[in-house]
């Protein structure tokens, strides 16, 4: 969508991405840091993102879905890391071993059968191994694992264990430790040539999760992680200011009526809403307050809830003049904090990078624009 046709724009600054990559980098030598790129890279593109993380020296990579490996195998043509391993996390899906490899998509199997469809396929490339050390999700047991080691391992392209932390961002919670201990268990009876624990969080938690592969996701894209997490803001996102209108003391704003204003007021109407992936439920009411916006450096709270394509914001302490229609007010970015909007909609910053809609106006800024 044009710009000049969009409610939502949305900026993305790849020379971020790829600073937050080489800062995660940097800190965990002399293991790899790859960089996880499933869900469209986090909402900022994948065909943007691959080669942008590419460039500043990402040469593993993980995504959800085989789709998503082609997409990214396709943006990484002509890229710095052409060739470079993709990792498809949801596992191998034996209707789609044709696009494995074409690709040279490499499935992180999570159960027994998975294995033995994998085995089973002629030309197949090589494959990682998910053990699930406390997470109840993907992975195999605990009993299949040693069950697995003493039918002799699961056999020749199975090149890298892995298993996923529950509670990384929590760095006291005791499942931690526990398995980190469970993984220990899992790398001395499969053996295989490498390990990989750490997610963004768990990057954070020292040297001993971090094994030879780590694999940020939400740390590249500008998300909070863990406490002592440092990552540079990679989305904006503005919603053009539709209208401005006066309010009474006493009146209500938006559905539900479930704002009273308190003072005479200036409302903003801007042009975002659910349906663009800015959450319901971080709008406002006489009950709570509501995540904030920006518009020229002062920041404004929202009045009312969030509708399907409008959110409205109070305005009346900025200074006339800045919050006009045509203007463009930051939703997210670098002065309104992605974990801050996400808190006031009792979620996190990943369902909203992860939710934005493709009806924003994407524009991208790279090093030296």
């Amino acid at each position: 969508m044009s710009e000049e046709a969009a409610g939502l724009r949305l900026t993305i600054d790849l020379a971020a991405l790829a600073g937050n990559w080489r800062r995660l980098a940097g800190l965990v030598r002399p293991a790899e840091c790859a960089a996880v790129v499933k869900a469209d890279a986090y909402g900022t593109g994948i065909a943007a993102a691959g080669p942008a993380l590419a460039a500043a020296g990402a040469r593993t990579f993980f995504v959800a879905l085989p789709e998503e490996g082609a997409a990214l195998r396709r943006a990484l043509k002509r890229s710095a890391a052409p060739d470079a391993p993709i990792y498809v996390l949801n596992g191998f899906f034996p209707q789609a071993a044709p696009l494995y490899g074409e690709n040279r998509l490499f499935p992180v199997l999570g159960h027994p059968g998975e294995l033995e469809q994998w085995t089973a396929w002629q030309g197949r490339e090589e494959a990682a191994l998910h053990v699930d050390t406390g997470m109840n999700r993907l992975g195999f047991s605990e009993g299949e694992v040693e069950s697995l080691a003493r039918s002799g391992g699961p056999g020749k392209g199975v090149n890298l264990l892995i298993s996923h932390l529950a509670c990384a961002d929590e760095p006291e919670h005791p499942i931690n430790a526990e398995q980190l201990r469970r993984f220990a268990v899992a790398k001395a009876l499969l053996k295989l040539p490498r390990a990989s624990l750490a997610n963004s969080a768990g990057i954070h938690m020292g040297a001993d999760f971090r094994h030879d592969l780590v694999r940020p996701g939400i740390a590249l894209y500008g998300g909070a992680s863990h406490p002592q997490a440092v990552s540079d803001p990679v989305v904006t996102a503005e919603a053009r200011i539709l209208q401005v209108r006066g309010g009474h003391i006493g009146e209500t704003v938006g559905y539900g009526a479930c704002e009273t204003l308190k003072r005479t007021s200036r409302i903003a109407i801007l042009s975002v809403g659910y349906a663009d992936g800015y959450l319901r439920a971080a709008g406002s009411s006489d009950a709570a307050s509501g995540a904030l916006v920006c518009i020229d450096g002062h920041l404004a709270p929202l009045l009312g809830r969030v509708s399907m394509d409008l959110i409205a914001a109070d305005v009346t302490d900025i200074p006339d003049g800045l919050a006009a229609p045509g203007r463009w007010a930051e939703l997210f970015g670098h002065n309104v904090d992605i974990d801050a909007v996400a808190r006031h909609a009792g979620t996190i910053a990943y369902e909203l990078l992860t939710g934005l809609s493709r009806r924003a106006h994407r524009r991208y800024v790279r090093a030296g624009d």
